[in-house]
C-alpha cells in the first residue's frame, strides 16, 4: 500500500470529525472534550465514539445536562490556557448557553483590549432532515453570526469537516461549529496529510456559466444535485460552498457572479433575516453592473420548525430550488 493510500481513505463526516478530534487530542495536551453523554456514550450521534476510553474522563469529559455551565466552564478553562470543544447535543439545546456565548464567550477579546485569548470550539449539531422531535432540527446560524467576536462554519463533506476541526481547535478565537447532523453518513475522501484551504475561504465544488448556487453544510449536496437536473436542461450551474458564515468571503461570491450574472442562496434556515439576506445585500452593492436577475433565496419558512411528518415541505428541496432557477433564468 503507497504512503498516499495510508493518508488517504473515504470516510463518514462523522468519522472524519472523530478522527480530527483524537489528532488534536494527541498532538495537544491542553486540547479537552466537554458535553452531555460525549464519553462513556461517545456522543448521541458517535462522534467522539472511544476518546474518553483513548485519552481518560480527564480530557474527554461528560457533563450535567447543563449547557451554559458547559460553556461557562470552558470559558474558564481557556482563560487558563486550555483548549475546550464543547458539544451541545443538539442545535436546539444551545439557547441556555446563548448568554454564555454572546455576552462572556464573543466579548473578551475586545474587554481585554486584546490581553485574553478564548480558543473555544461550540460544536453544534444542526438541521433537519432526520425526522427529530421539537427543539432537535434548528438552524441558528444567523444568531451567532450577528455577534461580533465569533467565528461561525459549517463544513459539507468529510475532508472539510477533518480539516475545518483541527483549524477551530487551533484557531485563538471561538469558533461556532455547525455540523450538518443529516450528512453525519455521507463519505468522501478524506487526505489526512493533504494541504487544507484556509478557514473562512469559499470553494468552487462545481464550476457553471449561467448562475451560481451559493450554499454551505447540509445544502451544499442538495445544491449539487439541482446543478446535475439543470444540466439535463442544459442550463450550467456553478455551485459554491461558502464553508464559512463568519466571516463571509464576498470575494469568491462577488468572483462566480461576476462569471455567471446570477446569484441563488440556499440555506435551510429560514429566509428571514437568515444569511442569506446579507449575501443578496453584500452582492448586489457589489455586483450591481454584473447581476442580470435580482439574487434570490431558498430557505426554511418564517415559522417554527414543524412536525417531522411535514420537515419534507419546511425544508429546501430539488423543486424549489429549481424553482428559484428558472425565475432568475426568466428576467
Amino acid at each position: 500500500m503507497t504512503a498516499q493510500a495510508v493518508a488517504s481513505r473515504s470516510m463518514a463526516l462523522a468519522k472524519a470529525i472523530n478522527e480530527s478530534l483524537r489528532k488534536a487530542l494527541e498532538s495537544d495536551p491542553k486540547v479537552l472534550i466537554m458535553g452531555e453523554d460525549v464519553g462513556k456514550l461517545g456522543g448521541v450521534f458517535r462522534v467522539t465514539d472511544g476518546l474518553q476510553k483513548d485519552f481518560g474522563e480527564d480530557r474527554v469529559i461528560d457533563t450535567p445536562l447543563a449547557e451554559s455551565g458547559i460553556v461557562g466552564t470552558a470559558i474558564g478553562l481557556a482563560l487558563r490556557g486550555y483548549r475546550p470543544v464543547v458539544e451541545i447535543q443538539f442545535d436546539g439545546f444551545v439557547f441556555p448557553a446563548y448568554d454564555q456565548i454572546v455576552t462572556q464567550l464573543a466579548k473578551m477579546h475586545a474587554r481585554s483590549l486584546g490581553k485574553v485569548k478564548l480558543p473555544v470550539v461550540v460544536r453544534i449539531p444542526y438541521g433537519g432532515g432526520i425526522g427529530a422531535v421539537e427543539h432537535h432540527s434548528e438552524s441558528p446560524e444567523s444568531l451567532f453570526a450577528h455577534v461580533a467576536g465569533l467565528k461561525i462554519v459549517s463544513p459539507s463533506n468529510a475532508s472539510d469537516a477533518y480539516w475545518m476541526m483541527q483549524q477551530a481547535i487551533q484557531s485563538d478565537d471561538p469558533v461556532i461549529f455547525f455540523e450538518p447532523k443529516r450528512r453525519y453518513w455521507d463519505k468522501a475522501e478524506v487526505n489526512r496529510e493533504a494541504i487544507p484551504d484556509p478557514l473562512h475561504k469559499a470553494r468552487v465544488v462545481r464550476e457553471g456559466t449561467d448562475l451560481t448556487l451559493a450554499a454551505y453544510g447540509p445544502m451544499v449536496k442538495l445544491c449539487q444535485e439541482v446543478a446535475g437536473a439543470a444540466e439535463e436542461e442544459g442550463r450550467s450551474l456553478e455551485v459554491l460552498d461558502l464553508r464559512s458564515v463568519s466571516p463571509l468571503d464576498f470575494d469568491s461570491i462577488q468572483a462566480s457572479v461576476e462569471r455567471t450574472g446570477r446569484l441563488v442562496v440556499v440555506h435551510e434556515a429560514p429566509v428571514f433575516f437568515g444569511s442569506g439576506a446579507e449575501i443578496a445585500a453584500r452582492i448586489t452593492e457589489r455586483c450591481f453592473y454584473h447581476l442580470e436577475a435580482p439574487v434570490l433565496r431558498v430557505g426554511g419558512y418564517h415559522a417554527p420548525y414543524p412536525p417531522a411528518r411535514l420537515e419534507e415541505e419546511y425544508l429546501p428541496n430539488l423543486d424549489r430550488v429549481l424553482d428559484a432557477v428558472d425565475r432568475s433564468l426568466a428576467y
